[in-house]
């Protein structure tokens, strides 16, 4: 087997081994401190929670169910590699939330619950991001946002889906504070994710040095859905002219960004910065 071979085999068991530590770290968030307080981290978990107090039914099935109709949608838009970890992630989430489920909440005070859950949920979030995986859910539907529309908003969209949800969860189990405490979770489990995964801030620039600058813009302009900007300059150490793309990216785009421009040159120059703020098509438009 070759040297390549092998290397991609370990990174995609890597991968999946990633994809069940963010499942199992956010059933824990789910199943010890959210759920046995009634609180909603937003998405299909937050119609789940409903369902569960509401219906009886076992909270991770009921996970499992929403999420079919997204996966039969999602089957030709995807990746198979993205495709199959998320498969395994929403399984394992399920799976594992219905497990834990069984065992005595850690708190039921819900000011500690949103707490300590939101923390949990946003490392177990961050650490899927970093595997290019998901559980479903927001996170799937935020691909296929993309891919439908590469413009679209979808943050903005995910958040007042939450908010819709978080409300439903007020109004059907009949508890201000439940709203409350739940978008104190949703804050803190997106914050913790801004930090874990890329700093404080939402947007990064990258700047690639290569020989195959033209090669990794077209990859990514076609499998990320960013442009890339060529700006010549010149290496003084080698006394030579250089291409240097500048492409800004969102948390989630990241990771793919780099595993993109590896693969077609592992000697090249990467930096990634900080950026305050991004204005234009596929980012904040004023």
């Amino acid at each position: 087997m070759k040297i390549k071979e092998k290397g991609t085999i370990k990174n995609s068991i890597l991968e999946i081994l990633g994809t069940i530590l963010g499942a199992f770290i956010i059933a824990i968030a789910v199943s010890l401190f959210l759920l046995p307080n009634k609180l909603s981290s937003g998405g299909i978990a937050g119609i789940a929670t409903i369902t569960y107090y509401l219906l009886n039914i076992p909270m991770g099935i009921s996970m499992l169910i929403i999420n079919i109709p997204l996966f039969l949608m999602s089957i030709l838009k995807i990746g198979k590699t993205f495709f199959v970890k998320s498969i395994i992630g929403t399984i394992s989430l399920s799976f594992f939330i219905d497990i834990l489920d069984k065992l005595t909440p850690l708190t039921s005070d819900k000011f500690l619950a949103c707490i300590y859950g939101g923390i949990l949920m946003g490392v177990g979030t961050a650490i899927l991001l970093k595997v290019n995986s998901s559980t479903g859910g927001t996170d799937l539907f935020s691909y296929l946002a993309k891919i439908y529309k590469p413009t679209i908003k979808v943050g903005e969209i995910i958040f007042l889906i939450d908010i819709a949800i978080v409300a439903l969860n007020m109004i059907f189990l009949r508890e201000i504070e439940i709203g409350l405490y739940s978008a104190i979770a949703i804050y803190i489990m997106g914050k913790i994710i801004d930090i874990l995964f890329e700093g404080i801030y939402f947007t990064k620039l990258i700047y690639i040095v290569s020989d195959n600058a033209e090669t990794i813009a077209k990859e990514i302009g076609e499998n990320i859905g960013r442009g890339t900007t060529g700006i010549y300059g010149k290496g003084m150490y080698t006394n030579t002219d250089k291409l240097i793309l500048m492409c800004a990216v969102t948390r989630k785009d990241i990771a793919r960004t780099i595993q993109i421009i590896k693969k077609i040159d592992k000697k090249s120059f990467v930096i990634i910065t900080n950026s305050r703020e991004v204005l234009g098509l596929g980012f904040k438009n004023e």
